[in-house]
């Protein structure tokens, strides 16, 4: 495997083909819109920068590296040869079938398939194409160029061949695979998004405030970050998808979205990626600021 395709150019897709590039695969990176690839380009780079600074990378690497990306604004010249194509479009299950539907007209017959949905089913993505034995899930964790994991999502019909393949390629990424089945939210994310969720109903129930929940957990729990500006540095309308898609494939009531988190996505404020969530984020500052609203 060579050639890898990268569907969509936002943090997953941009830290995803970093990824790839810095260890000398072949990246098309697809998205509908130029800006936005140039934007991409601009944070790849950006991120190269920092690690040159720490010294884990040279001013040669970041040359080859942004060198291996090529962008696409037509996915079927940026699929044509793929080896491999990893999805990361937004986490909505008509448009990730929709390109898969694509995907599976553009692509060589023996080109896999990978998603890195963080809870959408590999079975229901893998059921619109016609080589369902070769769509898999690849869910990378946020940072991508820092983060060892990558959850493999095995879909009902995915072969082993196919399994061993994306276990390989994600170690020569310098990356731990781990193994899991297809059910609703995975692991990291069947057991992440209902520690967010209670940690945002402790809020909307007066238990305690944002700063003091995150507190305890970083401190008592050794978390490196708080369930709530993990979940604004995940993005609060990607939190609110994925306990959707929990609440809906189990019918649990358990993991129902708190009404205010709902309430804080319908009005926009989504975290970092919007300026506001349960912090405020101001550009070029680190300083966590407690949001006006939760403010006591």
């Amino acid at each position: 495997m060579k050639n890898i395709t990268v569907i969509g150019s936002g943090t997953m897709g941009n830290g995803i083909a970093h990824t790839f590039a810095q260890f000398g695969f072949n990246v098309s990176l697809v998205d509908i819109s130029q800006p936005a690839l140039d934007k991409a380009l601009a944070t790849i780079s950006k991120n190269i920068d920092r690690q040159v600074a720490k010294g884990t990378v040279t001013e040669t690497d970041k040359t080859n590296t942004l060198n291996n990306i090529k962008t696409f604004t037509a996915l079927s010249e940026g699929a044509k040869n793929a080896d491999l194509v990893v999805e990361a479009a937004t986490e909505n299950i008509e448009v990730k079938l929709n390109i898969f539907r694509e995907l599976d007209k553009i692509c060589p017959v023996n080109t896999i398939l990978a998603s890195n949905t963080s809870s959408i089913s590999i079975t229901k993505i893998g059921s619109v194409t016609k080589r369902a034995d070769k769509v898999i899930g690849m869910h990378f964790m946020n940072p991508v160029p820092v983060m060892k994991l990558v959850e493999v999502i095995r879909g009902y019909s995915t072969s082993n061949e196919v399994n061993d393949l994306i276990f390989a390629i994600s170690k020569k990424l310098n990356k731990v695979p781990v193994e899991v089945n297809d059910y609703p939210g995975f692991v990291a994310n069947r057991i992440l998004m209902p520690m967010i969720n209670e940690a945002i109903y402790s809020l909307y129930e007066g238990v305690a405030g944002v700063e003091e929940i995150d507190t305890v957990m970083k401190l008592g729990m050794a978390h490196p970050m708080g369930p709530l500006q993990l979940a604004d540095f995940i993005g609060l309308d990607v939190c609110l998808s994925i306990l959707k898609v929990l609440h809906d494939g189990f019918g649990n009531p358990k993991y129902a979205p708190c009404p205010l988190l709902v309430n804080m996505v319908t009005a926009g404020h989504l975290g970092v990626k919007s300026g506001s969530g349960f912090y405020k984020y101001a550009a070029g500052s680190k300083e966590l600021i407690v949001a006006d609203r939760f403010r006591k």
